[in-house]
């Protein structure tokens, strides 16, 4: 399994986001940088992390969706493979067209940072098969741009698609239908605000998030 991580000016959580692909798959991922014009070849799964990527000017992962190496990653998701986007990386990925909707600012106006729970609304896309569906799990959260919109037909087929992934179990940031994480249509791009890599392991305060990773390992070695 051949996995890359994305680093933006900004990003602070590209390292977090390595160790735990690597704890969880055994294998050091590449670490790519945005200005790169290509990914290396034979590459099964990308992650754009967190962070503040240019400081966050214009708006939340706005200039990062320019970023030369955007290019490449919206055609390795044409082609299938599976993008995971954490909290700006889910900024970057809403940004660039890969996915619907935006992420405005807090409805409290303030910076989030707490573990929360989350409900797994789909477990059958291959970034949450080793979820069951209504499972409630804790992931943390850290973000002050996290409040999910779109409009109500983009809502509605959100829903009805099932590319709603994950939810917040309570009200965190006034994210419509606290949607916390969506799909594209085929099911390869994930985006969610809260931080999964911060969640692999119980001795730094939880590992609710380690199935999302199994999950996506495990569906690449049986494809």
């Amino acid at each position: 399994m051949k996995a890359a991580v994305i680093t933006f000016p900004g990003s602070n959580c590209d390292r977090d986001m390595a160790v735990a692909i690597e704890l969880v798959s055994g294998k050091a991922p590449l670490r790519v940088w945005h200005g790169d014009a290509s990914l290396p070849d034979g590459l099964d799964f990308i992650a754009l992390p967190g962070g503040f990527s240019y400081g966050d000017y214009l708006r939340c992962g706005s200039m990062a969706a320019n970023s030369p190496i955007m290019r490449a990653i919206k055609d390795a998701a044409e082609r299938g493979v599976p993008v995971l986007g954490v909290c700006n990386g889910f900024q970057v990925l809403a940004e660039s067209g890969l996915l619907p909707g935006a992420l405005m600012r807090n409805a409290q106006l303030t910076f989030v940072c707490r573990t929360v729970p989350l409900t797994v609304e789909n477990s059958q896309s291959l970034f949450t098969s080793r979820y069951d569906a209504g499972q409630t799990i804790a992931i943390p959260v850290a973000h002050h741009d996290g409040n999910y919109f779109a409009d109500e037909e983009t809502l509605d087929r959100l829903e009805g698609e099932g590319r709603v992934a994950f939810r917040y179990a309570e009200s965190v940031n006034g994210s419509q239908r606290d949607i916390a994480g969506v799909l594209n249509e085929s099911g390869n791009v994930l985006g969610m605000m809260p931080h999964p890599e911060r969640a692999v392991e119980d001795e730094t305060g939880g590992s609710d998030g380690r199935a999302l990773f199994e999950s996506v390992f495990e569906s690449l070695a049986v494809a």
